[in-house]
């Protein structure tokens, strides 16, 4: 199939969360397939520099209308590193060469814009599609930052390109708590008449919701594990559009995402001092650890559990449970290793767990690759006490790692990690632990179990192994969206 994958961001060029892991990852996957494939993304310029990729021009400059005003793009081609997936970049100067994706990272405060950039994006988008003739058997959008691109592929595109009228259109849904919502004024920005600014189609409580728009325009829907489809088609989880993704049950679909064992394997990760396999666990866990407690001047100990977190500090990553239950956890005997950004609260909250204890604990506050992949490596727990994770990477990160992660569970980490009981310990389906309500008590119990296992290393290595034996691989995950592209071109023909 000729596939194109339209996303904000992807890695290696540009990243602000686990949407960029997922959009490079399965473009890849699905090239190694054998599939034809091309993805769409802004240039961020400042981001790019960085990468080290050859991006040379392609195509003509052309104008795009934005409401009233006329929009400059030009396109520009390079190729996805190790990989046959050609990479088209939107370049607009004016929306995208800043220091941030979607925030100024200095205030930490949305771009006030983002409404034009990502709706100038998501026609450009579609205009590359056409101008490049790139006559896709499927275009596949990402989050709310797309949505607009089901609409007008559905409103205008298919009308005017005739290479798009069989073309099925994809949209997947990687967190519900971001929607794209502005206020009605922007509707002429969409380039779409009023009669679209209705509740059936892309209207929410009178503001203009992007995320609703590729809902309800897409041919299918996924999101990104099974638990989380069902999860957001509820009141708690589905952020007010739990009746329009219920009345679309039919078509939506929960594919677990997978890792990119090119870049989180530990067996072939250049970022580690000594890398290690199932065989190897030992010997290269205990290398990591000493180099990780090394560069975070802690003290250097095998024996002590080092528990950590690589996370955006937010409210939805549950640092409230970390802060409920961090007193009784640095009474015992271990080490705690911070590293991320987000909410001042919950970035002072690490702070000060590390300035009360120095011997114990570290706080990164930003974020480092290099880093975060020591951390995968030489931790020996990783906590993800999330209220709720449409999928989460960390803990498939953690579990291919051998570091065993402590999770609540919700969404993807509910599909992905099996707690730790005396039966799953027996049977050997064991990955990790996992308690149920946000409750600190609930997450302190899993705590506290877990520092009882690890006492226990013979135990605690098959634990490890069970983990690191299990397929995180894209692979999996990328038949199952080719599944899912053939039904909805079997819909979109017949």
């Amino acid at each position: 199939m000729r596939i194109v994958q339209i996303c904000s961001e992807a890695v290696p060029f540009a990243k602000t969360g686990g949407l960029a892991d997922v959009a490079g990852a399965l473009s890849k996957a699905l090239a190694d397939l054998g599939h034809d494939v091309t993805l769409i993304l802004p240039l961020y310029s400042r981001f790019i520099a960085k990468c080290g990729v050859d991006v040379q021009p392609v195509g003509e400059p052309f104008e795009i209308p934005l409401g009233k005003q006329r929009v400059l793009i030009r396109l520009k081609r390079t190729q996805m590193p190790g990989s046959s997936v050609t990479v088209v970049f939107v370049d607009q100067p004016e929306f995208f060469d800043r220091d941030g994706v979607y925030q100024d990272p200095i205030t930490k405060a949305d771009y006030p814009d983002n409404a034009e950039r990502f709706m100038a994006f998501n026609r450009a988008a579609l205009e590359a599609v056409a101008r490049l003739e790139l006559k896709p058997d499927v275009i596949h959008a990402h989050d709310w930052q797309t949505g607009l691109v089901m609409a007008l592929l559905e409103g205008q595109f298919r009308d005017w390109v005739p290479d798009l009228r069989r073309t099925a259109a994809i949209f997947t849904l990687h967190n519900m708590a971001f929607q794209g919502a502005y206020p009605s004024a922007t509707m002429p920005l969409t380039g779409l008449g009023w009669e679209y600014f209705t509740w059936t189609r892309m209207e929410c409580w009178n503001r203009v919701n992007l995320l609703k728009a590729g809902i309800v325009f897409a041919d299918q829907l996924s999101t990104v594990s099974p638990t989380y489809s069902r999860e957001i088609q509820t009141p708690e989880f589905g952020h007010g559009l739990d009746g329009v993704l219920h009345d679309r049950t039919a078509d939506l679909t929960g594919i677990l995402n997978g890792i990119d064992p090119q870049e989180w394997s530990p067996a072939a990760d250049s970022h580690l001092p000594a890398r290690y396999d199932f065989d190897a666990l030992e010997t290269g866990k205990a290398t990591c650890k000493r180099t990780l407690q090394e560069r975070l001047n802690l003290p250097v100990r095998g024996d002590v559990p080092l528990l950590s977190m690589v996370s955006r500090m937010t409210w939805q990553k549950g640092f409230d449970l970390i802060g409920a239950c961090a007193s009784r956890l640095l009474e015992r005997d271990v080490q705690l290793v911070f590293l991320g950004n987000g909410q001042p609260e919950y970035e002072d909250l690490c702070r000060h767990l590390a300035s009360a204890h120095p011997h114990k604990v570290r706080a990164v506050v930003g974020y480092d690759e290099t880093l975060s992949h020591l951390i995968e490596a030489g931790s020996d727990m990783f906590l993800m006490p999330s209220k709720f994770e449409p999928c989460g990477l960390n803990q498939m990160y953690s579990m291919a790692y051998g570091t065993p992660p402590i999770v609540r569970a919700t969404g993807g980490l509910a599909d992905s990690v099996v707690g730790a009981t005396p039966e799953t310990l027996n049977d050997g389906t064991a990955t990790g632990f996992v308690f149920r309500d946000h409750d600190p008590d609930q997450f302190w119990q899993q705590l506290d179990w877990a520092l009882k296992l690890f006492a226990d290393q013979p135990v605690w290595r098959r634990l490890q192994r069970a983990g690191m034996s299990r397929d995180w691989s894209w692979n999996r995950s990328a038949r199952e969206y080719v599944a899912l592209y053939e039904k909805a071109l079997t819909r979109r023909v017949s």
